[in-house]
């Protein structure tokens, strides 16, 4: 079994838009990855996660994958994160953090995580109008940089197209961990652990479509990885 680890906040409910948009978003990806891997995917919401709960799941639970989040981390109790930490220290099963629980991985390690900053006096804002206007931003469907081959991404180019949806990035690799990929804006996309099997990416990989497959690849490509490794 997988279990994806919805890391949206409670007070998400607030913007009753936001929030059905963020569970079809849940949802979608569920589906995606029974269909990707051919076993059931359980969704855990972040604050009931912890290394007791994915040992008591049956059948047994072979990877987890963390979802990004719409809301700020400034929100977040450290209490209600502590679980998830521990399963990242814990690096029992094969993690994958996508955007925020990317974000969260490697701050658990040591990382600094903030906002990538503001747009220079003049700047163009491609975002006025939109979510956090006058803060750069990666949204849609943008390239990345592979640094370090890597068989996360196995059979995709050396600059790949994936979803990005963030204005927060992690400032650099924490200790143990390999920078794999960057943007032009961003210079941390993936990361990897060098010996145990924990993972993170800036990107959704889990948001692509027909016209754009190098996510689903990179997801193909995790799965794999976690055959391998016997979970």
């Amino acid at each position: 079994m997988l279990v994806y680890v919805d890391l949206e906040h409670d007070r998400l409910q607030n913007e009753p838009e936001l929030w059905e948009k963020s569970l079809a978003r849940r949802l979608k990806h569920k589906y995606r990855l029974e269909e990707l891997s051919g076993e059931p995917c359980l969704i855990v919401r972040y604050y009931n996660l912890n290394p007791a709960l994915l040992r008591e799941l049956a059948p047994p639970v072979r990877a987890v994958i963390v979802s990004g989040c719409y809301t700020d981390f400034e929100h977040y109790s450290e209490e209600s994160l502590a679980g998830l930490r521990a399963v990242y220290r814990e690096a029992a099963w094969p993690t994958l953090g996508l955007c925020g629980g990317h974000q969260l991985l490697a701050q658990t390690y040591g990382a600094d995580i903030g906002p990538l900053g503001p747009l220079a006096s003049g700047e163009p804002d491609p975002y006025a109008g939109t979510y956090m206007p006058g803060m750069k931003q990666e949204r849609g469907f943008m390239p990345v940089n592979i640094r370090r081959p890597h068989p996360l991404f196995v059979d995709l180019a050396h600059q790949p197209t994936f979803f990005q949806s963030h204005y927060w990035e992690v400032k650099a690799p924490p200790p143990g961990f390999h920078i794999l990929a960057e943007s032009d804006l961003c210079g941390v996309q993936a990361i990897a652990h060098a010996d145990r099997p924990l993972f993170g990416v800036q990107f959704h990989p889990e948001e692509y479509d027909e016209a754009h497959l190098d996510g689903r690849k990179v997801l193909e490509n995790f799965l794999v990885m976690v055959k391998r490794t016997g979970n």
